[in-house]
């Protein structure tokens, strides 16, 4: 691929003042703008960190091991257009095989870790993906998945090795450069991630070379993390939220980024307190433990500047126990796999702005809210937010579509390119967005709309909760309620009275809570959204 080309200037609505109107997208590949202009300096500079170990490694050494993966991948035939899935933890060389693929030139399709062989195999086959890389732990479920849609043996490379199968070791020692490869960064396929399926079957987001260096580049505005610092990556790459914010803006911003492959809060507190991390991106749950656990307490966690949340709303009232309880700055940002994500964050520097706000729309980001009814624009007021609309978003961070699905496209994609999101936001008259909630999850209580995410955040409050969700569940007549599933603190004694009058003291009549389940864990989502669908159908009536 060639060198970065400055080849547009979008322009944003409601942008911050940043250099929105002079923003460029360079003409070239996400390899390319993460490691075409490496200094000796920044070439000998630590770019991963094993978060277990402690064991380092430095760009030069990264971008080697990506270019030998992408000669090995070249030579066995894949190339622009092969598909490869990826089946793999928050490890150091995920970044080595994701950009290795990259650069062979095909598309990765990230699998969710957690996946069930059958789920694997849905991907699998929905992407057309004739290869997958796994790791051994993982390997009974992606080896099963393998034979279901027809990928032979050889093709399935466990990277730290397992009998009869290739290791990523066996690619790096054969020494093969990159290939030369040509594509379209505007129209080449680069990832395929899932979404979430929460609502629905997961469908393949397709996201190009554009799409990915496009959103980098506009996080510069908003995320303020630079070389200087260590970056906390326990959110999964898999999931776009931790391929684009963490792995690879990381990587642009050469920052330090320490890899944890899965949750375990000792650890996951040894290791922001060994490694002295200084950017820790979350998702809600796990600053529900930041604010209320009391490990948190045993470690010493003064190297942390800033704990950035997205992938769920966080509501401000957490976010300020956490900034109080660490002394940092806590702010979140908000985005979807559809816009590679990012479309709004909350400026480190912005302490006016309420920490419940997802915040700016990045630059060349344009956001709009619309009667979910009427279609008509929503417009801010002043003062005060607006009245609740459907987030709009138009910009070059907007996937290309759904996979081999026009359907699902055109009803998120309309003839503008505006993005419908279906979630609820608000917008003040300095432009700061607040998501109210999801459009599909809006309970009607006697025909009042009711917010799941204000009742769970009152919930939150309570010293005698560590956790909690709000669905709308039918009463004994068939009409529709909230209903709150709590998870208490240990040794905690509180019962379903104490919870309902603790609420109704703090919300409007309509959206008191009418009923209670205690249960022993929310059922989310590895990017921390609640799986409300699952609490429907264990308990939602």
């Amino acid at each position: 691929m060639s060198a970065p080309i400055p080849t547009e200037r979008p322009r944003g609505r409601h942008a911050a003042p940043t250099p929105a109107d002079d923003f460029l997208i360079p003409d070239a590949s996400i390899y390319d703008v993460l490691f075409g202009d490496l200094t000796d300096d920044e070439l000998r500079a630590t770019a991963i960190i094993d978060g277990p170990s402690g064991a380092e490694t430095s760009y030069g050494q990264l971008v080697r091991q990506i270019d030998l993966t992408a000669g090995a991948l070249a030579a066995r035939g894949i190339r622009v257009g092969s598909v490869v899935g990826v089946l793999c933890p928050n490890v150091p060389v995920f970044a080595t095989v994701f950009h290795g693929i990259l650069r062979a030139g095909a598309t990765a399709t990230t699998i969710n870790s957690l996946y069930t062989a059958r789920e694997v195999a849905n991907q699998l086959r929905d992407a057309d993906a004739h290869w997958l890389f796994t790791v051994s732990a993982l390997l009974p479920h992606a080896a099963e998945a393998a034979v279901e849609v027809g990928i032979p043996k050889a093709q399935v490379i466990v990277i730290d090795g397992a009998d009869g199968h290739i290791s990523l070791a066996d690619l790096l020692a054969e020494g093969r450069e990159a290939p030369d490869v040509q594509f379209d960064p505007a129209e080449h396929l680069a990832v395929l991630p899932y979404s979430s399926g929460t609502t629905g079957k997961p469908k393949g987001v397709m996201l190009t070379h554009r799409n990915l260096v496009a959103n980098i580049l506009q996080s510069q505005s908003h995320i303020s993390l630079g070389r200087d610092d260590r970056v906390l990556a326990v959110l999964p790459f898999f999931h776009i939220y931790g391929m684009t914010v963490l792995l690879n803006y990381a990587l642009l911003q050469r920052a330090s980024l320490v890899t944890v492959p899965k949750f375990d809060l000792p650890e996951f507190l040894r290791i922001v307190q060994d490694t002295t991390c200084t950017w820790v991106f979350v998702a809600p749950p796990i600053a529900v433990a930041l604010a209320k656990h009391p490990l948190v307490n045993q470690f010493d966690l003064s190297s942390v500047q800033v704990i950035f949340s997205g992938a769920a709303p966080l509501d401000g009232a957490l976010a300020r126990s956490v900034q109080d309880r660490l002394d940092c700055i806590v702010c979140q940002g908000y985005g979807m796999t559809e816009t590679s994500p990012v479309t709004h964050a909350v400026p480190t520097d912005r302490t006016d702005i309420d920490r419940s706000a997802i915040g700016l729309p990045l630059s060349a980001t344009e956001a709009r809210l619309v009667d979910p009814e009427t279609g008509a624009d929503v417009a801010a007021t002043d003062p005060g937010p607006s009245t609740p609309g459907e987030l709009l978003i138009r910009g070059p961070q907007v996937m290309k579509g759904y996979l081999n699905n026009p359907e699902a496209t055109s009803a998120a994609l309309d003839a503008d390119g505006w993005l419908h999101t279906g979630d609820i936001a608000t917008v003040d008259e300095q432009g700061v967005y607040t998501i109210v909630d999801r459009l599909k999850e809006l309970i009607k209580y006697k025909g009042y709309q009711v917010a799941p995410a204000v009742l769970e955040a009152v919930l939150l409050s309570h010293p005698q909760i560590a956790d909690a969700a709000v669905i709308g569940a039918l009463d004994d007549d068939g009409q529709e309620i909230p209903k709150a599933f709590v998870v208490r603190q240990p040794d905690a004694a509180l019962t379903d009275s104490d919870v309902m009058d603790f609420v109704a003291a703090n919300v409007a009549p309509h959206e008191k809570v009418r009923r209670v389940e205690f249960i022993d864990v929310i059922p989310k989502s590895t990017s921390g959204k609640i799986l409300r669908k699952d609490l429907r159908a264990g308990g939602g009536h």
